[in-house]
């Protein structure tokens, strides 16, 4: 509250409307016009406003066109992180509800060999989807490539001509994708999932 009690007031000032040609059409509002008589002017000339579709049904409408969905899994959990079972649960939840096919892409910059616990990590994957009503789903491994997961999440999302790439917030986080670089690499709409 300090610094809210050190703000002092600004002093009110006019700004004068253009003479642009292009801003001809806006003359500045009279004083004195109240606007219940604004709005009894503007349907004396014919102004209505019309009502547009929410962006929840926007959104809707956009996911309705999703058919084929990426689930990167960048972590080394073996039972997955809290992140990454967000994602499975979600990219489950919307491939069930709209009809798409899942691919899984799991993305580690060693390979299998140096992670004994890769099996257990494959099992969890596959139990996570199942529990979301997925028992049949694509799965690439991208192990041991000396390249970013970002780049190698665009390069599948591109050669699958996915429609969707679901993905948690933590792995940017933990910094295993790059944020800055989803928008360049990756060809289709990324799914962010808060943590």
């Amino acid at each position: 509250m300090a610094f809210a009690s050190s703000l002092l007031p600004a002093p009110v000032t006019r700004v004068r409307a253009s003479t642009a040609p292009e801003l001809a059409a806006f003359q500045p509002a009279r004083k004195g016009v109240s606007l219940a008589a604004a709005r009894r002017r503007g349907s004396r000339h014919g102004v209505r406003a019309e009502v547009n579709e929410s962006g929840s049904t926007l959104a809707a409408d956009a996911l309705s066109q999703v058919k084929h969905v990426l689930l990167p899994v960048t972590d080394r959990n073996p039972y997955l992180s809290e992140g990454t079972r967000q994602a499975a649960a979600a990219t489950a939840s919307l491939a069930k509800k709209y009809g798409a096919n899942i691919t899984v892409v799991v993305i580690d910059d060693k390979p299998k060999e140096s992670f004994p616990e890769h099996d257990t990590q494959m099992s969890s994957i596959r139990w996570h989807l199942s529990e979301g009503g997925f028992t049949e789903f694509g799965l690439m491994e991208r192990l041991g490539e000396d390249r970013k997961p970002t780049a190698i999440i665009g390069e599948v999302a591109d050669e699958l001509e996915l429609d969707l790439v679901v993905l948690s917030m933590e792995a940017i986080h933990s910094k295993h994708v790059d944020g800055n670089l989803l928008a360049e690499f990756i060809p289709c709409p990324v799914l962010l999932l808060p943590l």
